[in-house]
């Protein structure tokens, strides 16, 4: 077992006894998820009936929005009620075969950031999972819960991009899904969340309505849409874990993972 695999379980218990000691603020919460049954992913894929579970319990116990929607009460004047965002990074085939189906069932809306090389068969799945087709993109845009957002052409890390390379790996996305969706998209993430640079964050605001990174915390009234937090649901959180980051909770538990992936991606372009 890795070492990052043996102390999770200690980390989640941390993350579990901040929440009892500071309890967590409340606001729109967005949840990433990447993969649901599918071959690779690791602690980002999950069961096809834990992630039935998950939106079968915010269908009937939470305010769910499109990100829309959450964006325009985060910028707006009032207060912000709880609510929770769904999200989706990268593009595997598992979004049209088996995420689509429950969120159409139960109603509840989705973003789905989606890196256009993908689909596009230009840059391959590191693990070799199989990518979502242009076809299915299409198919996923036309259920009417999927909001389809970009999340770069290539997946690379834009805070070590030049400002030429930068506006390429936007533009090219916007194009290649304006040009199959009929409308370019407005929300962008971050790939692995990596902070941006200046020049980055200037092209972004530029093209988007809103883009996202991390922080495992509730999203509130005056905060910025170009820093939208997001709370990542993994394998190995419980059921009530899961309630917990819902709520706005297991802060703790990101913030030390942040630090390591400063070093962890220290190296990496994508």
């Amino acid at each position: 077992m890795a070492a990052g695999e043996s102390l999770r379980p200690l980390l989640k218990l941390a993350a579990r006894g901040a929440d009892v000691v500071r309890p967590p603020a409340t606001g729109i919460v967005v949840l990433i998820y990447h993969r649901v049954g599918a071959v690779g992913g690791g602690q980002m894929n999950l069961p096809v009936d834990t992630f039935r579970c998950q939106v079968e319990w915010l269908a009937e116990h939470t305010r769910v929005l499109s990100l829309d929607d959450a964006v325009a009460e985060i910028s707006g004047a009032g207060p912000v009620a709880p609510g929770v965002v769904v999200t989706f990074d990268d593009g595997t085939a598992d979004w049209i075969d088996v995420v689509a189906p429950v969120l159409v069932e139960h109603r509840v809306p989705a973003t789905f950031y989606l890196t256009t090389g993908y689909p596009s068969g230009e840059h391959p799945l590191p693990d070799g999972e199989k990518p979502l087709s242009w076809r299915g993109v299409e198919e996923l845009a036309s259920t009417g819960v999927a909001t389809i957002g970009s999340h770069t052409h290539s997946h690379r890390l834009l805070d070590r991009l030049e400002p030429a390379e930068i506006a390429d790996e936007l533009d090219r996305s916007i194009d290649l899904i304006a040009s199959h969706l009929g409308t370019a998209p407005t929300h962008f993430a971050y790939p692995k969340a990596v902070a941006p640079s200046v020049a980055a964050r200037t092209a972004v605001r530029s093209r988007f309505r809103s883009a996202a990174l991390a922080g495992t915390r509730p999203n509130r009234a005056g905060d910025d849409p170009y820093e939208l937090s997001r709370s990542p649901v993994q394998l190995a959180d419980s059921f009530a874990d899961f309630g917990r980051k819902v709520a706005g909770g297991m802060g703790f538990e990101d913030s030390l993972r942040r630090r390591l992936n400063t070093v962890r991606y220290r190296g990496a372009s994508r």
